[in-house]
């Protein structure tokens, strides 16, 4: 087993991974970016390095400040979690090639074989696994998109080859959309994983999105630990997870697991890994009913890493899977065989993201953790890595904790998320525990009868309203007793980029006025051999505009995907300035009213705050 292990993450997984590391006596070393300095993940591991500014792509995506920071702890591993970096073949390879240094995931190799869907979708056709049709060719032309949907009808679904979770994905119903999503969904894919190859498929207008958990080990052994059914997704984003599916027959469960073992073992994959399937649901069915045999499923794309909802199998089957993931890294043979995994219960994984459902889903803009009270209580477990009193970090996902329930039955299990997000409390922002509480109430959902679509297409946005309203938390702070005056200070100090906290508390005394480095002229901290770096337009590089008229700003954190508009250029009201990427969303930045463009303070690939000025209309 490894000494010690570099998670290159932040937030609950890096802490979940830490919680495996200690329990197998494996130190663990944390990375983190000036936003983060003070963060949960932080506090949890042995040892912390700055690896760079809030910006992701100056920091968690730094490809040699995560292996530089590895090789200064002395690392023996680095364990990606998910997102950022985890998926990233070129990232696994590099760590494959530092000397001293094991990647806690697939090969490189397989990790590029498979995170490429057109090649994904050509090794599990050899393998006999059913795949949607589509092309398994990068599409280039819009004429191909147009042949594709003369022979297949309409909708097609346009989807960027490194793709997920509905980023890179266009839906064109219409011949004459597809010139427009063709070149919409190749920016996407530019944009987040430096790739604008895209491939086709037919849009399953009443899918089921079913997944199935693989582990397999260096010595060619294959497990799956079941399905999970996703199926409840805002645009494509998974919000509750429940396993097993309460739609699938045991035969067709049965059918889908060996197909994605099937595929793991053809691809000579190993670690773990999420094979996703969609299942075309018969909207016919009844609560209670189960899909049988002959129901269509298709291929879907394979998850390189460790999932959000990984904690959904583990307490359906009891199997540590971040554990096995470091074992198997280790090259330990898997220790059970496929008939020993058994599904017990019924298991929920409800995701707790600070956004307010009753406006969009729109991700809080700042705020302070004013009141942190998880819940407990048999078959509730929370994976989070926030306490009371941090502050709100909103410079990446927006999801804060995890909440999982288990029961014996689905029931039982319904009723404990009940019980634990009605004693979930948290204040100084808004979360949609209440959208989760509303879920368990509902119909379609309670009866297992929802689909990918149900979310988007179907949901009464009139009960999200009423949900937040009831049960919202608040979000103004609340007095409380000073009997003392209490000051307490805690100094942040780096040392060759590395990370020492010291806490300092007085009390009745007054403050100690101590000036930040910026406000002492000293510089800020940096890791070894980290540039300066110039940043991007608007106000977010400290300058200032200087144009005169009126300023449009940025309503939320993100980058500029594409500049739409020139200095001198008239614009009308509704002109579509920019395109602004924000929680995964392409988002239109329009004119307001007519004018002028006077000045243009963004460039393509711009990382913004909300407020910068990105715009000034005379």
């Amino acid at each position: 087993m490894f000494d010690k292990v570099l998670v290159a993450n932040r937030g609950e997984i890096a802490v979940r991974v830490m919680r495996a590391c200690e329990e197998l006596g494996v130190d663990t070393v944390a990375v983190y970016s000036e936003a983060d300095k003070h963060s949960g993940h932080v506090r949890y591991a042995d040892e912390a390095y700055n690896v760079g500014p809030a910006r992701a792509a100056d920091s968690y995506l730094d490809q040699a400040a995560i292996v530089d920071a590895a090789l200064q702890a002395d690392a023996d591993a680095i364990h990606p979690g998910y997102g950022f970096l985890a998926e990233n073949a070129d990232f696994a390879e590099r760590v494959e090639e530092t000397d001293g240094v094991t990647w806690i995931g697939p090969a490189s190799t397989a990790m590029e074989r498979l995170g490429e869907k057109t090649q994904a979708r050509r090794a599990m056709r050899e393998a006999d696994v059913p795949i949607v049709p589509g092309t398994t060719d990068p599409v280039e032309d819009v004429a191909e998109v147009h042949e594709f949907g003369d022979e297949h009808g309409y909708p097609i679904a346009i989807k960027a080859e490194g793709g997920g979770g509905g980023r890179g994905m266009k839906i064109v119903r219409e011949p004459e959309d597809a010139e427009e999503q063709l070149e919409s969904a190749k920016r996407e894919g530019e944009a987040y994983f430096s790739n604008p190859s895209v491939y086709l498929e037919r849009y399953l207008e009443n899918p089921r999105h079913i997944e199935v958990q693989i582990l397999a080990d260096h010595h060619g052994n294959v497990r799956h630990l079941g399905e999970r059914d996703c199926s409840l997704q805002r645009r494509h984003q998974k919000v509750i997870e429940e396993g097993p599916s309460p739609a699938l027959s045991d035969e067709l469960r049965e059918q889908i697991g060996e197909a994605a073992r099937r595929g793991a073992d053809a691809a000579d994959y190993y670690n773990a890994g999420t094979f996703e399937f969609l299942v075309e649901e018969d909207t016919e069915r009844e609560p209670g009913e189960e899909l049988g045999p002959d129901t269509n499923f298709y291929f879907l794309e394979v998850n390189t890493r460790i999932q959000v909802e990984h904690t959904v199998t583990e307490e359906l089957t009891g199997v540590d899977i971040v554990k096995w993931q470091l074992r198997v890294a280790a090259d330990d043979e898997i220790a059970f065989e496929q008939d020993d995994v058994e599904l017990e219960g019924h298991a929920m994984e409800f995701r707790i993201n600070a956004e307010n459902a009753a406006e969009e889903f729109a991700p809080a803009t700042g705020g302070e953790f004013e009141v942190y009270d998880p819940p407990g209580g048999i078959g509730v477990r929370v994976d989070d890595a926030p306490r009371q009193g941090d502050d709100l970090v909103t410079d990446y996902d927006s999801m804060v904790a995890k909440l999982i329930t288990w029961g014996g039955d689905r029931e039982e299990c319904i009723a404990r998320g009940q019980r634990a997000l009605a004693d979930y409390d948290i204040e100084g922002f808004p979360t949609i525990i209440p959208f989760h509480r509303m879920m368990l109430n509902d119909d379609a959902f309670v009866g297992g009868t929802h689909t990918t679509k149900y979310l988007d297409e179907q949901l009464d946005p009139e009960r999200i309203d009423e949900a937040q309203e009831r049960w919202g938390t608040g979000t103004e702070p609340s007095d409380g007793d000073e009997d003392e005056e209490v000051t307490e200070r805690e100094f942040t100090v780096e040392v060759n980029g590395k990370r020492f906290d010291v806490e300092l508390e007085e009390r009745g005394a007054p403050p100690i006025q101590v000036a930040d480095a910026e406000d002492a002229g000293g510089a800020r901290p940096q890791r070894p051999g980290a540039g300066g770096g110039g940043g991007g337009g608007g106000s977010s590089d400290g300058s200032s505009t200087t144009a005169e008229g009126d300023e449009v700003t940025a309503e939320m954190q993100g980058t500029i995907l594409e500049v739409e508009v020139d200095e001198g250029e008239a614009v009308d009201a509704g002109d579509v300035l920019c395109v602004l990427e924000a929680m995964k969303m392409e988002n239109d930045v329009v004119a307001e009213r007519g004018g002028t463009v006077t000045e243009v303070a963004v460039d393509e690939g711009d990382s913004v705050d909300m407020g910068d000025t990105l715009f000034v209309l005379d």
